[in-house]
Parts: structure tokens; C-alpha cells; sequence
């Protein structure tokens, strides 16, 4: 009776919320997020760390803290840098422009309705699927001068035999260019095919009623809705064109005479060659600087995401 007592004067327990659903999301995501810290984020503080020394293995002796040294040499004492960076960007602005043009343009092709428009989309994208060392040897092939195209265009008596692209100066850009785009075109094909699956008929038919013609229907309907899209795709292709180190290496090593070396390949060439990781890294971190600089500027200027007035 007493015991019966004493269980009826006890106090009621509070149950005590677990923390665990709350924290379950968190959890879940942590190896994830500790495999991004250690591939991401301690490569890229390794680069600023080294970019204040000077760090040479054929040259123990002369390690040590540089501070800013390095990238004092890069900005005055460094001719290069300046040259190999005003070819990036001319390499980025040409190849983005060109790509994205006849890649808008390819996509508008098929998305039409035409008999055989499944095999016209396969070859579309078809190069994109090809390695990055894979195009670079079959352009190799192409622009050989004893077996490639110029041997047939001499043939038929369009300039002479022996004639190489890739080493002439007044060719060489070109010729690359020609072997990027073929790579880089199906990316932004790709993309704005698959944003202009979803852009609705009506608007179209709504349009057509109107007596809006294909132009007006593109410029008012198409491209507002491919802003996004467009606006993603350039500046994804835009870095990665700037960073391109094996189409180019492979085409012409940077050559001739430096014509096709980009800051990326400059960087390798020092890194590589001759062992100067610490002026390298110092290189590596103004082209990040640059680039997240310029990346940030785009889409404040783009509106990126914006809904248009």
C-alpha cells in the first residue's frame, strides 16, 4: 500500500527532446563536407602558403618566407606574366563568344521537329563526350602536315606541301581556336537545348496571333528565358577555357615562340620545368584572384537569377 503510494505522489518525468532528427541532415552530410574541405580547401591554402615562400627542391639553400617577393617579380620583373595573361583573356573572350554563338545556334537547329533530328543531336554532342587528350589527338592527326588536312589541300593545289598550322605563327591561332570549338560548341548546345524544352508553346502561338515574326518571337520570347542559362554557361566556360592547359599543351606545347602560351600553361612550365613552386603558387594565386574577381563582377553586372522588369 505504501509502495503504491509512493508511486502515485512521484513526480512525472519530462521526456526530453532528442537532438538527434535535428542533427541527422548535418551528420548525413559531413563526410561529404570533410572530403570537400580536404580536396578543395587545404590545396588552395597549400597554394597561398607557398606563394609567400620561396620554395625550389633543386634549391634547398635558398627556401625560406619570401613574403610578397614573388608577387612582386610577377607585376615588374616578369615580362611574361603580362603577355601569357593578355593571351588568356583573349583565348577566354574568343572562344567563349564563338562557342556560345554557334552553340545558341545549333541548339535552336534541334530543337526543331525533322525526320533523323535523334542522330542530328547525337553527332551534335558527341564531341563533348570525347576526352580532353583524345580531341587533342585526333586534331594532331588533322593538322599533321604529311598525312593531315594540308596534305589533301595540296593536293588539290591549295598551298604547298610540308605546310604545318600548327608552327606557323600567322596560322596557329586560328587552328587551335577551330580544334576548341569543336570540343567546347556541344557544352553550351547542351545546355540551352535542355532550357528550351521547357520554354511553353503558347507563348509562341500566343505570339504567331500576334503577327510577331521569328526574329521578335527569339529576341523577346527565346533569350529572356535563356538569360539564365546563358549567363551560367558563359562564366562555367569562361573559367574553364582560362584554366585549358591540355588541348593547348599537347596542340603546341605554347608554341611557336611563345604564341599559345596561356598563364595556366606559364604556371605548369615554371612549376614543372623548373621547380620554382614557390613563384608558381604566387602565379596560381593572382589567376584565382583574377578569376573570382571577375566572376563576381559578371554576375552582378548579369543580374544572375534575376527576375526581369
Amino acid at each position: 500500500m505504501a509502495q503504491a503510494t509512493a508511486v502515485a505522489k512521484a513526480p512525472p518525468t519530462r521526456r526530453r527532446k532528442s537532438a538527434t532528427p535535428r542533427r541527422l541532415p548535418y551528420l548525413l552530410i559531413a563526410p561529404a563536407g570533410l572530403l570537400m574541405l580536404g580536396f578543395i580547401a587545404y590545396p588552395v591554402i597549400s597554394v597561398f602558403y607557398y606563394s609567400l615562400q620561396n620554395y625550389n627542391p633543386t634549391k634547398p639553400w635558398r627556401n625560406g618566407f619570401a613574403g610578397l617577393d614573388n608577387f612582386v617579380t610577377a607585376f615588374t620583373d616578369d615580362p611574361d606574366f603580362w603577355s601569357t595573361l593578355g593571351f588568356s583573356l583573349q583565348w577566354v573572350v574568343v572562344q567563349v563568344v564563338l562557342q556560345l554563338l554557334l552553340g545558341l545556334g545549333l541548339a535552336l537547329v534541334v530543337n526543331q521537329t525533322f525526320v533523323g533530328r535523334a542522330m542530328a543531336r547525337a553527332l551534335v554532342f558527341s564531341p563533348w563526350a570525347v576526352s580532353g587528350v583524345l580531341t587533342s589527338a585526333v586534331w594532331m592527326l588533322l593538322y599533321n602536315s604529311q598525312t593531315g588536312i594540308t596534305r589533301y589541300l595540296a593536293d588539290m593545289g591549295v598551298g604547298t606541301y610540308g605546310t604545318s598550322w600548327l608552327s606557323d605563327t600567322a596560322t596557329v591561332f586560328p587552328a587551335v581556336v577551330t580544334a576548341e570549338l569543336w570540343r567546347g560548341v556541344p557544352f553550351f548546345a547542351i545546355l540551352i537545348l535542355a532550357d528550351l524544352q521547357s520554354v511553353s508553346k503558347d507563348l509562341y502561338e500566343a505570339a504567331e496571333v500576334d503577327g510577331a515574326s521569328r526574329f521578335r518571337q527569339f529576341l523577346h520570347i527565346t533569350l529572356p528565358h535563356l538569360k539564365d542559362a546563358i549567363i551560367l554557361s558563359t562564366l562555367l566556360r569562361a573559367v574553364w577555357e582560362f584554366n585549358n592547359v591540355d588541348l593547348l599543351y599537347t596542340l603546341t606545347g605554347g608554341g611557336p615562340a611563345g604564341e599559345t602560351t596561356t598563364l595556366p600553361l606559364r604556371i605548369a612550365s615554371i612549376a614543372v620545368d623548373s621547380h620554382d613552386f614557390g613563384y608558381a603558387s604566387a602565379l596560381t594565386s593572382i589567376a584565382f584572384v583574377i578569376l573570382l574577381f571577375c566572376s563576381m563582377v559578371y554576375l552582378r553586372l548579369s543580374k544572375f537569377g534575376g527576375e526581369e522588369k
